[in-house]
């Protein structure tokens, strides 16, 4: 590992035409899910000039059986998409909640994957996919994450919640973060670089106006960044491009599933290369990434290393995980096979089945919406939500070690 070492993240905000489309697909996921547990969703979702489209496969009871629509059903997925879109704060000519154009392709599950995934008989529950998930913890940041992504993500939270209170009034809901920082061994020094671009007012590009603009931003990042990593030769980058008044869909098309090292680990972390939004949790592209990074996080928090990368694999229709890989980086107490040992131990883990992982984890749930912006790790536990942020599996880890 190098001793220095310059390493950057980047987040969106929650009117990012991107994230757009992953709030709107995980708000219908949390519909379905309220409606019947065992659903299942693949909802993607393009947005671009006063259009939302919404397209995938579906099966929920009450909503979409046997190829037809409940009454009423459609029309409550359409006011759940706009309602999603109104929270979010768009009200612009070329993006408004009330007048966009709304299509729904939503069709019936295909009857070859549910074969594959149902339980039935002998045959326990299916992976929904093949695929390779990870999980990754470090100890950057009290909540174990790399620290440039967890920076990147609370300027903006910072900036959201002051729009949506109404204490920055001059800022528009699209934003993009992007922090450099320095590292001597494997912690952060030094704040290098900071860039946002956020959308804006009218007039907020020139003079006074964009003076405003930037001491705010930049009084957002004291607040967020650790005041020791910050100093008078960290660069900052404002509005690089100057004006932006024209974001969002308007600006970009936006599509589910666009920014998945945003959603992860800001590139510290390998991804396996799937998306988590609009998927119900029999997918394991997402039910497989939570469980990954709850294991990685419970390690790194029962001291069992300082950073920690876990590997699952699957084949789509089958139920046992094909492999099961940890790397604690040169940093770990123990070797890294007895710790994939442990794990195969730990009994309430399930075997790490699709139906262990949802079961332990409790993701049966409309608790997903929440996830589309700012990020599905590092987030704190409240209620039914973030259960895979949890460390209440140190006890079990080190019982199982010792």
């Amino acid at each position: 590992m190098r001793s220095s070492y310059l390493f950057t993240s980047e987040s969106v905000s929650e009117g990012h035409p991107d994230k757009v489309a992953d709030q709107i697909s995980d708000a219908i996921v949390d519909l379905f899910l309220s409606k019947d547990p065992e659903a299942r969703i693949a909802c993607e979702t393009l947005t671009t000039t006063q259009l939302v489209v919404l397209a995938g496969e579906i099966r929920c009871k009450g909503v979409y059986e046997n190829g037809e629509w409940a009454p009423g059903a459609q029309d409550e997925i359409e006011k759940t998409v706009r309602a999603t879109v109104k929270r979010i704060g768009y009200e612009q000519e070329g993006f408004h909640w009330e007048s966009f154009r709304f299509e729904n392709n939503l069709h019936g599950q295909s009857a070859h994957i549910a074969q594959g995934v149902d339980a039935s008989g002998n045959k326990d529950e299916g992976a929904g996919d093949q695929g390779i998930m990870f999980g990754y913890a470090a100890d950057d940041t009290p909540d174990l994450m790399p620290a440039t992504l967890y920076y990147s993500h609370k300027i903006l939270e910072v900036m959201a919640a002051d729009r949506h209170s109404g204490a920055a009034p001059f800022l528009e809901p699209d934003a993009k973060s992007q922090v450099t920082l320095r590292y001597e061994g494997s912690k952060p020094v030094a704040a290098t670089a900071i860039v946002v671009s956020t959308q804006h007012g009218k007039g907020y590009d020139e003079g006074a106006k964009e003076a405003e603009l930037h001491a705010y931003v930049k009084s957002v990042v004291a607040k967020v960044i650790p005041a020791a990593l910050l100093s008078t030769e960290t660069v900052y980058h404002i509005n690089p491009t100057g004006s932006f008044e024209i974001g969002g869909p308007d600006g970009d098309a936006g599509l589910t599933g666009r920014k998945i090292i945003v959603d992860t680990y800001g590139g510290a972390s390998p991804h396996g290369g799937g998306a988590f939004s609009g998927k119900d949790p029999t997918k394991v592209d997402r039910s497989a990434a939570y469980i990954t990074r709850y294991l990685a996080k419970n390690i790194v928090a029962a001291g069992l290393a300082q950073r920690c990368t876990i590997q699952l694999a699957y084949a789509i229709g089958v139920a046992k995980p094909l492999s099961l890989y940890v790397d604690t980086h040169g940093t770990g107490t123990v070797g890294d096979d007895k710790i994939e040992e442990a794990i195969g131990k730990i009994a309430k883990l399930g075997g790490m089945t699709p139906r262990g992982i949802r079961t332990h984890l409790g993701l049966n749930k409309p608790i997903y919406q929440k996830t589309a912006a700012y990020g599905h790790f590092g987030r704190k536990p409240e209620g039914d939500f973030f259960p895979w942020e949890k460390t209440d599996l140190v006890d079990d880890l080190k019982a199982a070690l010792a």
